[in-house]
């Protein structure tokens, strides 16, 4: 493994969408537009912490987690343009990773997958084993970190690591490893010659008491190799962006699901890239939230 969910042709879509009794939002006659949109290859849809019950009327804290994912891909479904990509980072179970938990994910998701490609990390709430067999189909072989859910794709403009910082299931600090702080060495060494954007559900953590136990060493690491230009995360449930006395650029996703704190937006993150930085877009679930559509405009630090 790791997974990654291919995009669909629109035969295999709405057999898989029949045979999933996937309960999609939008009627077939919208469905059809899905698939001859043009595709932006720089823009690129980032949601975290969905947060979804094997029940899809669950609700925590007076939010329905289902409702919102399924409002958050039926706003991306409607944009103008299919992204490139789209990354769901971690959390994406509700409490510890049950199979039916995936199950309903992925009826959920799968509007997306008309869309364009599906990368998926792992939180603290996930269960790697659960997580991979439920999609059996989409696996590829298991790469150089064992037991683990890392992996890299590359658009035109940077290349996107993706971190696998589930340490133990329903615990809430991370862990990356030895093992995968030593890929991801090799990795990035190997690909110089564009941006990096490292994607990872836990923050850094000096403490290593809710984000990354092994913070120091992932830290190092971004600010030695220069072509690294933002760490996006997700775990806190609060949306943010911030700078590392490096010069990295600290994204702080939003989660879909509920608010830790009453108040802080629900939603997803519109990234587009430019070749000298990216442009980060709040999409709230409540539109009427005053930072929906708050754009953060980012250059990348030299180097």
């Amino acid at each position: 493994m790791p997974i990654t969910l291919p995009q669909l042709s629109r035969r295999a879509f709405l057999k898989r969408a029949a045979w999933l009794g996937a309960g999609l939002a939008l009627a077939p006659s919208s469905q059809a537009g899905w698939f001859g949109k043009p595709r932006d290859p720089h823009t690129f849809a980032l949601i975290s912490d969905t947060h979804i019950d094997a029940d899809p009327k669950s609700i925590q804290f007076g939010v329905n987690m289902a409702d919102n994912l399924a409002g958050c891909l039926k706003e991306l479904a409607n944009w103008p343009v299919k992204p490139a990509a789209v990354v769901v980072n971690g959390d994406l179970a509700h409490s510890s990773g049950r199979p039916g938990e995936y199950v309903t994910f992925g009826k959920l998701l799968h509007p997306a997958r008309a869309l364009a490609p599906v990368h998926l990390s792992l939180g603290n709430h996930d269960d790697r084993g659960n997580f991979w067999q439920a999609f059996p189909h989409d696996a590829t072989p298991l790469a150089a970190v064992p037991q683990k859910q890392a992996s890299v794709f590359t658009c035109r403009r940077a290349n996107w690591f993706l971190l696998d910082s589930l340490d133990a299931t329903a615990h809430t600090p991370g862990k990356l490893g030895e093992a995968q702080l030593a890929w991801l060495e090799r990795e990035l060494a190997a690909r110089p010659e564009k941006p990096a954007l490292v994607v990872c559900h836990h923050p850094l953590d000096i403490t290593g008491f809710f984000g990354l136990k092994d913070t120091a060493g992932l830290e190092e690491l971004l600010a030695r190799h220069r072509h690294v230009k933002a760490f996006i995360f997700g775990h806190t449930h609060s949306w943010g962006v911030a700078r590392h006395p490096s010069g990295v650029h600290l994204i702080n996703l939003p989660q879909t699901a509920y608010p830790f704190v009453a108040g802080r937006p629900s939603g997803w993150v519109r990234t587009t890239l430019a070749r000298d930085g990216a442009e980060f877009e709040l999409r709230c679930v409540d539109v009427h939230h005053p930072e929906h559509g708050q754009v953060k405009q980012l250059t990348w630090r030299e180097g």
